[in-house]
């Protein structure tokens, strides 16, 4: 998930695309730095041993039985001994169960670990005197974190079954054994077996005119981290958009799909003439059912889209843009560890703005950067002060507590700064220079600090200062100078608003022609905390907001509506809890419904009705609301 991730902007108070559920508590809480010191090559969030034995290549066969909801098979993992006395591989896992373990024909000992409730358990395996491979002959469990089994009635067709994987950050090693690191990068194969009737396609170079058939053949050429190792398997057709772009979805949603993201093949050729060769040969898209708990996923050549984004009018293709962005600056270039996702998702969310200024102009650009940058406020009000630093400290947590506003929002603000301060062309060339440096890579925070040392602070020695960068990247909260997004167009609608609540314009009276989804945000995102009835009244009469087909300006509304208990709009709001599974949408609804009883028990309700649809990462972070 990215993961994470999402939009490559986040409205106040929701979650990010893509990738986490977490979401940062209301009051800020000082925290007492940890006094060991970081080992910064270290991933706290692996038992695997690469700097022993390293995978570097896996053969998947496996397949899906839609009634066990397992995956079936086996993994064949090639590696290679870093250390030629090594006698152990060790792999990641959690919740699979590991029928055998073989090199060729020759059974192997092995043992399952005792289980960390956040890292799963260990698989260590006694490795064979020759040879360079072993086959874990597994099957996943019905609850794997990163496998999501959905009925027909939980899909958009209704007719036929659904699977798809989500392994960032740490749930690859619920559906394959390995070394779940994103400092390891794999090729890999995969022979996936399905229902006949159903189409699978992966994170791997996929055929549109293949033949449905229920066997599917995959290859990835290039070496990917664990997290980008994904699977999707249902009712799915294709449609192309452009020579290298085209998506995938079910019948019923193909053509909305196609006809939304068509702009998909113009922000890879521009992206492409500013920052270099796409090199994932093909770039799709494979929208999913509504439970898919992020706005989107990265996967190479396959990016996993939720539908909520299709609103009709290309208001909410940022998340495209992201996603597209990441094959630079993720995919091609990766963090090592979970520490340093700001080098992944700062990077992205900067050449997401970029991209969207490239298609739609500057004015769309100053508005999603003056969002971006509200939402980077709020997180900053609401962290811990060791959370609002770039290169966080998260050893004994969840990987999943990285995913805020911090390394989206503030790492491009870091880049913005660099930018404003060395010249727009001279950074665009840095860019690409260390896009190329680093090409299939994965680093670390102080690797990229080192390179900075080498090339723009010996370059720009004149405007670029040590001091300032440390500050950015090892401190907490924005540095004070630093850049402040400004838009324009949204001065008229701070106007209106004003003039509304100061009641010398009636709702009806606000002129909002021509204003686009981001001033409706704007507009509703910067309301007070309290309106009363009539107001709240006022706003729904005039603009139908209870009834908005847009889903981030029907979820910005119905936070308000809760906040002042508004109870035309809870009809509504518990159809959106039911039938959208998106965290960064849902899980601000359930968390100010739960400060009130009242609230509380609809959210129950609500919750136990979506909770079968709910993807269990969505499940896990909404609960603790409803309890």
């Amino acid at each position: 998930m990215k993961s994470i991730r999402y939009l490559a902007f986040f409205w106040v108070t929701t979650l990010l695309a893509c990738s986490n559920p977490e979401q940062p508590s209301e009051t800020k809480v000082q925290q007492t730095p940890k006094q060991t010191q970081i080992d910064n090559a270290k991933d706290y969030h692996s038992f695997a041993n690469p700097d022993e034995v390293k995978v570097s290549h896996i053969d998947l066969d496996l397949t899906a039985d839609f009634e066990k909801h397992q995956l079936i098979g086996t993994a064949t993992l090639t590696y290679q001994k870093v250390d030629e006395q090594s006698e152990t591989l060790i792999l990641d896992t959690r919740g699979l169960t590991i029928l055998e373990v073989t090199a060729g024909n020759v059974p192997l000992a092995f043992e399952l670990q005792k289980e960390d409730p956040n890292l799963g358990s260990a698989l260590r395996i006694t490795l064979p005197k020759s040879g360079n491979q072993v086959t874990i002959n597994y099957h996943t469990s019905k609850e794997a974190s990163g496998a999501q089994w959905l009925t027909p009635e939980q899909t958009a067709g209704k007719q036929f079954p659904f699977l798809f994987t989500q392994a960032q950050a740490v749930h690859a090693r619920s559906f394959i054994p390995l070394q779940d690191s994103p400092q390891v990068r794999v090729t890999y194969t995969a022979t996936i077996r399905t229902p006949e009737e159903l189409l699978a396609v992966m994170s791997a170079a996929n055929d549109p005119d293949t033949e449905r058939d229920g066997v599917y053949e995959f290859n990835m050429p290039q070496p990917i981290p664990s997290y980008l190792i994904a699977l999707a398997i249902g009712d799915l057709h294709f449609k192309a958009m452009g020579e290298r772009t085209g998506v995938y979805a079910e019948p019923s949603i193909l053509d909305a799909a196609a006809k939304e993201f068509e702009d998909t093949e113009s922000m890879l050729e521009a992206t492409e003439k500013t920052y270099g060769p796409y090199s994932w040969d093909r770039y799709d898209l494979l929208i999913l059912p509504p439970s898919f708990p992020f706005g989107g996923m990265e996967n190479p050549r396959l990016s996993f889209i939720t539908p909520t984004v299709i609103a009709g009018d290309k208001s909410l293709v940022s998340l495209i843009a992201h996603e597209l962005a990441h094959s630079w600056s993720g995919n091609t270039v990766t963090n090592a560890t979970w520490r340093d996702l700001w080098l992944n998702e700062g990077f992205t969310t900067y050449l997401t703005y970029r991209i969207m200024e490239m298609i739609y102009g500057t004015d769309r650009y100053n508005m999603e950067a003056v969002l971006g940058y509200q939402d980077l406020e709020a997180d900053i009000a609401a962290l811990p002060d060791n959370d609002e630093i770039l290169a966080i400290d998260l050893r004994g947590r969840n990987p999943d507590d990285v995913f805020s506003n911090i390394p989206y929002e503030k790492g491009a603000l870091f880049l913005r700064e660099i930018e404003q301060k060395i010249g727009r062309d001279n950074f665009d060339k840095f860019l690409l220079e260390y896009f190329n440096h680093f090409a299939f890579e994965s680093i670390t925070t102080d690797q990229f600090v080192n390179y900075l040392d080498k090339t723009l602070l010996t370059t720009y020695a004149d405007v670029l200062d040590k001091e300032r960068i440390q500050q950015w990247i090892f401190e907490p909260g924005i540095p004070e100078g630093a850049p402040v997004p400004e838009s324009d167009a949204f001065s008229k609608v701070d106007t209106a608003r004003n003039a509304w609540l100061e009641g010398s314009l009636s709702a009806k009276q606000v002129d909002t022609q021509g204003w686009t989804v981001h001033q409706w945000l704007y507009f509703l995102n910067n309301m007070p905390d309290e309106l009363n009835e009539s107001q709240l009244s006022a706003l729904d009469d005039a603009f139908q907001l209870t009834a908005s087909k847009n889903n981030e300006i029907a979820h910005s509304w119905l936070l308000i509506a809760v906040k002042n208990q508004y109870k035309p709009a809870y009809e509504r709001l518990h159809s959106y809890l039911v039938n959208i599974g998106r965290n960064k949408l849902v899980k601000p609804l359930y968390k100010e419904l739960s400060k009130t009883v009242e609230g509380k028990a609809f959210a129950k309700r609500a919750f136990e009705e979506a909770k079968p649809g709910y993807h269990p990462l969505t499940v896990r972070v909404n609960k603790k609301f409803v309890e």
